[in-house]
């Protein structure tokens, strides 16, 4: 019994200083960029010796790993705590996708981290992948959502006819990713539903690294007129 508390204990401890050490990566984001962060100015950071440091993170790849896995997550938290804020699939919809941008404007710097490009010399690891596709996964989820309930349909067959996906391999790949996310649409929703998604992350992107400063001056209203269209190209 002692032994168990005295385990959990150094456990949570653990916790909390990996959690710290996290947190001063993120700051140093802003200041040098992920291929630059340094296990070493994050011990002068915290006023621990470099060697105490290695003792929770072993690497700078490790370091990137667990900052990765945190800034997936406070994104995904973000889109899935919008979902739940409202009512009504195209309402969930449109929610997380302001939920995605207003996150990704306020951290540009994180955003760059998971979303922009890579990091030289780093490979993210597979146990990335599951905090990676949150936002995807809750965004597909509505339009899972809907279809099932029945009512995609009336604006998805007024502006974009269903069409049966002709590419056997390409139906091949969408039979095995609809497997994998428990997708119970048709292979052609789901290709609506991959393009609206990677549409609002390529005009999130755009601002984020300034690709629309000079296009429009009203940047989230092009957002949301741009995350409804996608909603109607869905069916939503």
């Amino acid at each position: 019994m002692v032994s168990d508390v005295v385990r959990t204990a150094r456990a949570g401890a653990r916790d909390e200083i990996t959690a710290e050490i996290v947190a001063s990566a993120r700051r140093q984001l802003a200041e040098v960029g992920p291929a630059d962060l340094s296990l070493r100015a994050v011990a002068r950071d915290l006023g621990m010796v470099s060697s105490a440091v290695y003792r929770y993170v072993r690497s700078r790849d490790e370091l990137l790993t667990l900052l990765i896995v945190a800034v997936y997550d406070e994104l995904g938290d973000e889109a899935d705590a919008a979902i739940a804020s409202v009512s009504g699939h195209r309402e969930r919809w449109l929610a997380a996708a302001r939920a995605v941008r207003c996150w990704a404007i306020g951290h540009p710097h994180e955003y760059a981290l998971v979303y922009g490009t890579p990091v030289p010399g780093y490979a993210a690891p597979d146990l990335t992948s599951t905090a990676g596709t949150r936002v995807s996964r809750a965004l597909v989820g509505v339009v899972a959502d809907a279809h099932r309930d029945g009512t995609l349909g009336r604006q998805r067959r007024r502006r974009s006819p269903d069409a049966e996906v002709t590419d056997p391999q390409l139906e091949t790949d969408l039979e095995a990713l609809a497997a994998l996310i428990d997708f119970p649409g048709p292979p052609a929703l789901l290709v609506a539903a991959i393009a609206a998604w990677t549409q609002l992350f390529g005009l999130v992107s755009f601002e984020v690294f300034g690709q629309t400063r000079g296009l429009v001056e009203h940047h989230e209203a092009l957002f949301d007129a741009t995350a409804a269209l996608m909603a109607d190209l869905i069916g939503l």
